[in-house]
Formats: structure tokens, sequence, C-alpha cells
């Protein structure tokens, strides 16, 4: 099996146009979560997320490309921009007929889709853009970074709601460990800010209208967010070769399922996951130094997690950091594993541990370190990501410092 390793990020969400922006909002726990700003707001009983402002898509893409591609779609190709140009790599003939790219999302084109249910429905229209199903569908940012940059293997996106961007890492991660392809790009993108993504949410009564306070005694919901993670995943022995700067070291997952419920979450899957994924990667417990956990500020998940995390590692619980950055940036849906990774690579190369904002009265039922409000020095060697998804979909990912 061989080793893999990350050598280049890129990001667009609520924190930052770019991967050393966003983290430096991190560290200094930044808020990028406030007004809604979008046609008819003013309808929602919800008006608040972590919306990216500031974006201009005419900036970044000719008039054509704008017209092909939905928001989530344009935050990806800017990210994968990024993160392709950071790890210096020349995608040869021979290199990309064996990589890919694989993303996760949940929501697609949905902004495409809920501006031309106003074309058809509100105003009357019988007629779409041409393009409007390629423009839409879920696959649709995977298969324009693989036209961009000319990646001729294995290509697609993953959907399992809050998990599908760690379901799409764990896959990527999972073809560069086992030698079918070289490279492969992975991560997420979600756009659920538009008045239909935001009318369908507030139908399940999880979202806040106020702030994102995860495990705070007073938490009362989730806050949707906007935007991608991108991040190139290379063979490590390949990167080494070509002087590559390593971000990191990707050394296990695993993925679980709790059979049980369409909503409510399961301690049990989220414990197996963890437990799994440690196992795969062949680490300890008690090595583990920080988990960036799903924590979406909702009372269930919250509290189901946490006791996961105690089931898992027993004493070195007390000992270990976890914290939730939804709280600065909200939650992406299928994007946020993607965004959070950042997260967990902040902690491994540079010893920040980003905090959980908001947090104001302690829960008996989380008491964990929480890196409550404040970013925190830290020297952490093993890393987890953690997503729990809405039908008991699980991804949780391990990741380290290289080692020589």
């Amino acid at each position: 099996m061989k080793r893999v390793v990350i050598t280049g990020a890129g990001t667009v969400n609520a924190l930052g146009m770019n991967a050393p922006d966003t983290m430096s909002a991190m560290r200094d726990g930044i808020c990028g979560i406030g007004p809604l700003e979008f046609r008819d707001v003013e309808r929602l009983t919800i008006q608040i997320g972590g919306q990216v402002k500031g974006f201009d898509a005419h900036h970044a893409f000719s008039r054509h490309q704008v017209s092909l591609y939905d928001r989530f779609t344009q935050f990806a190709l800017v990210a994968a921009a990024e993160a392709i140009a950071q790890s210096g790599l020349d995608f040869t003939e021979e290199l990309s007929h064996r990589s890919g790219v694989i993303l996760g999302t949940a929501g697609g084109g949905i902004s495409t889709s809920d501006d031309n249910y106003r074309t058809v429905y509100e105003e009357g229209k019988n007629r779409v853009h041409p393009f409007v199903v390629p423009k839409l569908m879920n696959s649709a940012a995977a298969s324009h970074i693989s036209m961009e940059y000319n990646l001729k293997g294995p290509s697609f996106t993953v959907s399992t709601a809050c998990a599908s961007s760690n379901h799409a890492i764990a896959q990527a991660f999972e073809m560069v460990r086992s030698g079918m392809a070289p490279v492969m790009i992975a991560g997420g993108s979600e756009s659920m800010l538009c008045f239909g993504g935001v009318k369908a949410w507030e139908g399940l009564r999880v979202l806040s209208r106020d702030a994102c306070r995860p495990f705070s005694a007073n938490r009362n919901g989730m806050v949707q967010g906007e935007g991608a993670g991108i991040f190139v995943f290379e063979e490590y022995e390949r990167a080494r070769a070509r002087g590559a700067d390593i971000l990191c070291e990707i050394s296990g997952y695993a993925m679980t399922s709790d059979a049980a419920d369409i909503v409510m979450p399961s301690k049990e899957g989220a414990a197996r996951a963890m437990a799994g994924a440690l196992t795969d990667a062949r680490i300890n417990a008690d090595e583990v130094g920080y988990i960036n956990a799903h924590g979406t500020g909702t009372m269930a998940n919250d509290k189901t997690e946490c006791a996961a995390v105690m089931d898992v590692f027993g004493e070195h619980a007390r000992r270990l950091m976890i914290s939730s950055t939804k709280s600065m940036h909200g939650h992406l849906i299928g994007g946020t594993g993607a965004v959070e990774l950042l997260a967990c690579i902040m902690a491994l190369r540079d010893g920040v541990i980003a905090p959980t904002i908001g947090y104001q009265e302690p829960d008996p039922d989380c008491a964990l370190d929480v890196v409550p409000n404040q970013a925190r020095k830290a020297k952490v060697t093993v890393a987890l990501s953690n997503a729990f998804a809405f039908g008991g979909m699980n991804a949780v990912i391990v990741l380290r410092t290289p080692q020589a």
C-alpha cells in the first residue's frame, strides 16, 4: 500500500477566498456568519448564514463560462485552481491519463434549480436555458475540473448529505493508496444559500436564528454556509521525489452506516467510524491530539458525538482537543468536511487549534475540551476529521504530520 499526502489546498468560503485567509480567520476566531443577501430573503424565517460575499463570478470566468457554471461549480473551480497551483503539478499526458477528481456535494446546482423554477412557475415562461440540466447536475463541478485540467482518470461525485466531502476524500485517498491513481483531486462544494435551499431546511426546524454555538448548553441549531474546499492527493514517494511541499499525510479512514434513523444520529455508528479509522491508520487512540468535530450546534448531534468520542477514547478523551469550525463558517452540508480539513492541516502544520466560537455555557453532556472561543497553540501529530450525515452515513478521516 502506498502512502498518501496532500500537496495542495484551495478554498472559497465565508471566512476567506483562499486557504491562507481562511486559516488566518480560523486562528483569529472570526465569525463569517451574518445576514443573508439574496432575492426574497425577507420571506424566510431564517435570515443568517455563512454566505460567500464579494465573490464576482464574472471576474473569475468568461461570460460563456458563467452561463455554464452553477455557483457551486464556480466555487469548486476557483478552489481547485488554488490547490493545483500550490501543488506545482503539471498534468502531462501520461499523468493526466491516470489522475482524476472526486468531489462531494448534497445540493449540487440547487441555485440553478431555484432560478429556473421561478422562471417557469412564477414568471410563467415556457423556455429555460438549454444547459440547465448540465448546470444543475451534482457531477457538474467534478466534470468541469476534469476538463479544465485534462484529468482522464476516475472522476465522479459523491452525494451523502453532510458526509459527502469526507466520503469523496476517502475514495480519492483509497485510489492513490491502492496505486490506481498517482494523483487525485478531491474535496467538496456546496451553494444552497438561495430562497428554495434555505426554505427547505427551515422545514426541518434545526436552524438557528441567531448563531451557531456547538457544544454550548444554550445552542439552538445549525447555521447553513456555502463554499468549497479542494485538495491535491499524491503518492508520497512521487511528491518527495519532485520536492513538493507536503502539507500533511492521510493515514486512514472508515465509513459506517447507522441503519437506524433518517435524521437522528447514532452514537454507535459514529463510534464505529472513529474506531475503524484509527484501525485503518494503525494509530492508537492516545496518539490523537485533535478532532475536528462534526459539531453542528444541534442538541442531538453534539451530545451524540461527544458520547461517541468518550466511548472510543476513554480517559484520553479528556485530554483531547475537539472543536467545531462550523461556528465560524457555517455548515456547508456536502462541502463542509472539505473546508474543515483545513483546520486539521493548520493543527498539524502550524500547531494552531481552531476554536469553537460562540461558546457560552458548559453542557454536562459535552464535557470535553472544546477549545472555547480562542485558538490554542499546541503540538499535534495526529488529527481526526468527523462527518456524520442525515441517513446515518458516517465518514472519518485520519491525518498526521508526515514521517520520514
